[in-house]
């Protein structure tokens, strides 16, 4: 970094993310949005598919 370049501090991040000094900042919204994903719940669709999908294993 030139001497020119004013240093930002890195953004605010949820729980359980890491972010080192010196990683850049889209490393740090990428792993917001990997986070985020993570936290969503799961589907009434994709819960009945999987039921679904288990009872047709037991037979």
């Amino acid at each position: 970094m030139s001497s020119g370049e004013e240093q930002v501090p890195p953004p605010n991040l949820p729980k359980g993310s890491a972010a080192k000094p010196g990683d850049p900042e889209w490393a740090s919204g990428l792993k917001r949005l990997y986070d985020s994903v993570v936290d969503e719940p799961l589907p009434d669709t994709f819960k009945d598919l999987l039921s679904k999908l288990d009872d047709s294993g037991e037979k």
